[in-house]
């Protein structure tokens, strides 16, 4: 490929073509890609790229230009027939050329015919899945992520899954070998892409899972005392979190208590508490907390209680008590979680409620009224809304003490304080409203306030869309509460209360004015010159 019968004699002319097709507009297609290939055919392109011409700027557009020509079907129908050359790209010095050379292989895999070549058979020939590993630990970020991104996609196919993760252990390939022989950076660059491999599919998530790499981020957290590492561990831990087919996985492991560990560890930094707190309320969110609820609920109950005691301490950071609340709230939002929030004595819970309706924070009382929002039900539907009588009880409870401890006196108070506030403490009130309604005691204390009905049907209240509709949906929860209580319905002291909720149903949640204007044509006298 590179010799003298493939060089370009010109080789400013070759840099002005190539930047030329880089630069055309709209996705790469095959008639542009043949095009330019019938002009400058591969070899002499890898030849003029591997001979390095002084021409300045010619490797960078070199490197873009077959990039784009290797997406297009046509282009991608070579690479078989350039495996060499994806091999010394892949060993190369320049930085370039290796990210080249794994855009190639994703390339390889997203565009090539299985029926008539196996694209996982070509890369276990030509030796290829060696050297992604290798540009994967000791490439710079950019060919870290090629090389992440290709062996991603390798994934995707059985004989791919058979080639990341080798049957016998203790394969040099096998991933958790390769780890322990890495710095910290590259450790946390395999971490990452096994959380990477874990997100592609359940079963790629099960081969990791049974491979036992899923204890490497474990033992990485349990071991290292390098904030910086223990950080990109935890956002990697998070991302885990948010995988749709991984809690099933996650919960089999070690991971919720090291998370307690961490959250309870006062030799940690603010930081890593911060985010192992966020992390566990992610895990134990919604349907999740079924996962890892057992017959004593042993493993939720400790992660709620180290949060419950990082609340108590009056010398907590403010981010840290912030991102502690907004846990609990994630943990709420299940009807197990909420239950649980209000029935373990004492509840925590307790926390939420008092800073949701202090206003001397206000960030804290932020977190704290979107918390209760999920507590109460907000983002619950049905009959997971309300609580069982235990947590019913504790939930009223704990609102109307907090309503004594204050000036308000009563929880209707306490609602009002907060719709008067600025408008993103309003919308926050707005959830509390929408979900607490769904009680009797709510209901009666929000009929009970002339000026918190006045708020919620008010069209001009809110000027953002999203205020807009946390204001509607917030009406329409009060409107079907009261509309299904006999009591209330049957007062004809309450009809203007109903008629007026009625009213601010029917005109939904944008339109202002009662009337709605439409364009109307105007007819005038056509101007004559």
């Amino acid at each position: 490929m590179d010799g003298e019968e493939f060089s370009v004699e010109n080789p400013s002319q070759l840099l002005q073509s190539a930047s030329d097709y880089v630069n055309y507009p709209g996705v790469p297609n095959d008639v542009a890609a043949k095009e330019f290939l019938d002009l400058f055919p591969l070899p002499v392109i890898i030849n003029a790229l591997q001979t390095k011409s002084e021409v300045p700027g010619l490797e960078a557009t070199l490197v873009a230009c077959l990039e784009r020509i290797f997406k297009t079907k046509y282009g991608a129908s070579f690479i078989p027939l350039y495996m060499p050359f994806v091999q010394v790209g892949l060993t190369a010095d320049s930085q370039l050329a290796r990210c080249l050379a794994c855009k190639t292989v994703s390339c390889l895999l997203e565009n090539i015919d299985e029926k008539t070549i196996s694209a996982a058979q070509l890369i276990i020939d030509n030796g290829v899945y060696p050297l992604l590993l290798d540009c994967l630990i000791n490439g710079n970020e950019q060919v870290a992520t090629a090389s992440t991104e290709a062996i991603e996609k390798l994934a995707g196919s059985q004989k791919g899954m058979e080639i990341i993760f080798p049957a016998n252990n203790s394969d040099d390939m096998h991933l958790g070998n390769l780890s322990a022989r890495c710095s910290s950076l590259g450790r946390v660059r395999v971490l990452s892409l096994i959380v990477k491999l874990f997100s592609v599919s359940r079963d790629v998530a099960s081969a990791v899972y049974n491979s036992n790499l899923l204890s490497l981020l474990e033992a990485e957290i349990r071991n290292t005392d390098d904030t910086l590492v223990s950080l990109s561990v935890l956002e990697l831990l998070s991302e885990l979190a948010e995988v749709q087919h991984g809690t099933e996985f996650l919960s089999k492991t070690t991971l919720v208590q090291l998370l307690s560990s961490t959250i309870s560890n006062m030799s940690k930094e603010d930081i890593l508490r911060s985010r192992a707190m966020m992390i566990s309320g992610r895990l134990l969110s919604n349907d999740n907390i079924n996962m890892f609820i057992d017959e004593s609920n042993s493993g939720v109950k400790t992660i709620i209680s180290v949060i419950d005691g990082r609340l108590q301490l009056e010398s907590q950071d403010l981010n840290e008590c912030e991102s502690a609340l907004e846990a609990l709230g994630q943990i709420g939002s299940s009807n197990q979680g909420a239950t649980l929030l209000l029935t373990i004595s004492p509840p925590p819970a307790r926390h939420v409620i008092d800073a949701a309706f202090d206003k001397q924070a206000r960030g804290k009382q932020l977190a704290s009224l979107h918390s209760l929002a999920n507590i109460s039900g907000e983002t619950r539907s049905g009959s997971n809304i309300i609580l069982n009588s235990e947590a019913e009880e504790s939930l009223r409870c704990l609102i109307y003490e907090a309503a004594s401890k204050s000036s308000k006196l009563t929880p209707s108070g306490l609602f009002l304080s907060v719709l008067r506030q600025d408008s993103e403490v309003r919308l926050a009130g707005y959830r509390v409203l929408t979900g607490l309604v769904a009680r009797p005691w709510c209901l009666m204390e929000i009929c009970s306030k002339q000026e918190i009905i006045n708020i919620v049907t008010d069209p001009h209240k809110e000027t953002t869309k999203i205020g807009m509709e946390a204001r509607y949906k917030c009406c329409v929860a009060i409107h079907r509460a009261f509309m299904s209580s006999s009591k209330l319905t049957g007062n004809p002291a309450l009809a203007p209360i109903a008629a007026k909720l009625q009213e601010a149903v029917s005109r939904g949640p944008y339109l202002a004015d009662k009337i709605n204007r439409e364009a109307q044509p105007m007819v005038r006298t056509a101007e004559r010159f």
